[in-house]
C-alpha cells in the first residue's frame, strides 16, 4: 500500500476531530476567533515539529525560494478564508450537512491542480471522485424541509457558502503541494514540515494583524479560552502535517479524494458524538462516497 494513504486516512481522522473541537469552540467565541484557535495555537506545535524532525531525526531542512514563499503565502490565506467560511457554515445546519458542502473540493482540487501545476489524473479516477461528490450532494440536500429540490439546496446560501469553502481548501491544498515540490533538498518529511511551519506562521501573523485592527474583543475572548483553543491547534496541526506529508508524495487530487473518508468519520461523529438525526439519503450518501474511495484506491494502487 503507498504510504500516502494510511497518511491521508489519519489526516481526514484527524481533520474531522479538528472539526468536532472547533464548532464546540464556536459556542464560546465568534467565526474568527474559532477559525484563529487552528492557526495561531497550532503554529507552536509545527516549530516543535520540525525542530524534532532537525535535532532529533537528524532531517535536512531545505532552504526557501521566491516561488515556495509565493505559493505557500497564497496557500495559506486561500486555507484562512476557507476554514472561516466552514466554521460559520456550521451555524446554519447540523455538524454533519454543513461540512458535506465543503467537500465539494476534490473535484474543484482535480481543475485547480490542472490550471495550477498542469497535473491530470485518469478519467476513472475522475469518475470516482464525481461518485464522492454526487454522495456529498445527497447528503446535503437531505431532510431538507418540504422535499426541496436539487435545484434549490444547490442555489441555497449554505450551498454557495460551502461550495465557496470547498473552492478555497482546493486553491489552498494545490498551492501547497506546489509550495513543497518547489523546494530542492530534504526528504518528504522535512519539505512538508517547513511548508506547515510557513503556513501556519503566516497565517497567524495575517489573523493577529487583522483581529488587532478589526476585532480586539475577539482577541481577549481567544484568550480567556486558551485552553480548548489549544487542543484545537494541536490537532489541527497533527492533521495538517499529514496532509502535508500525503501532499508531497501524491498528487492533490488522489489526497483530497481519499480525504472524503472524513464524511464517514463526520457521520459518526454527528450520531454518537452530537446526538443529531441522520436521514436515510444521508446515509445512501455516505455509502456512495464510500464506493467513490474504494474505486480510486484502485487506481492508484
Amino acid at each position: 500500500m503507498p504510504l500516502w494513504i494510511p497518511i491521508t486516512i489519519t489526516a481526514a481522522f484527524l481533520q474531522n476531530l479538528r472539526s468536532s473541537l472547533q464548532r464546540q469552540l464556536k459556542g464560546r467565541m465568534g467565526s474568527t476567533g474559532a477559525t484563529f484557535a487552528r492557526f495561531g495555537f497550532g503554529f507552536p506545535f509545527a516549530v516543535l515539529y520540525i525542530v524534532a524532525l532537525d535535532i532529533v531525526g537528524g532531517a535536512t531542512l531545505p532552504g526557501v525560494n521566491a516561488t515556495f514563499l509565493v505559493a505557500v503565502a497564497a496557500g495559506g490565506i486561500a486555507q484562512i478564508l476557507a476554514t472561516f467560511l466552514l466554521v460559520y457554515l456550521f451555524g446554519f445546519r447540523n455538524f454533519m450537512v454543513g461540512t458535506a458542502y465543503s467537500k465539494t473540493e476534490p473535484v474543484q482540487a482535480a481543475i485547480f491542480g490542472l490550471i495550477i501545476l498542469g497535473e491530470t489524473i485518469s478519467w476513472l479516477a475522475f469518475g470516482a471522485i464525481l461518485a464522492g461528490a454526487f454522495g456529498v450532494g445527497l447528503i446535503s440536500i437531505a431532510g431538507r424541509k418540504g422535499g426541496a429540490s436539487l435545484r434549490r439546496a444547490l442555489f441555497s446560501r449554505e450551498a454557495g457558502i460551502g461550495i465557496a469553502s470547498g473552492a478555497f481548501f482546493g486553491i489552498s491544498a494545490v498551492c501547497f503541494r506546489g509550495a513543497s515540490l518547489s523546494l530542492e533538498e530534504g526528504g518528504v518529511l522535512a519539505r512538508a514540515a517547513t511548508t506547515l511551519v510557513w503556513a501556519t506562521g503566516i497565517q497567524t501573523a495575517v489573523m493577529l494583524v487583522w483581529m488587532g485592527l478589526k476585532d480586539r474583543a475577539e482577541l481577549v475572548t481567544v484568550a480567556r479560552a486558551w485552553r480548548p483553543a489549544l487542543l484545537v491547534g494541536l490537532v489541527g496541526v497533527s492533521a495538517s502535517a499529514c496532509w502535508f506529508t500525503a501532499m508531497t508524495l501524491e498528487k492533490v487530487a488522489y489526497v483530497r479524494a481519499l480525504g472524503q473518508i472524513e464524511l464517514i468519520f463526520t457521520f459518526a461523529s454527528s450520531v454518537f458524538w452530537f446526538r443529531e438525526k441522520i436521514a436515510r439519503l444521508e446515509l445512501a450518501g455516505c455509502l456512495l462516497i464510500v464506493a467513490g474511495i474504494l474505486t480510486l484506491l484502485g487506481t492508484a494502487t
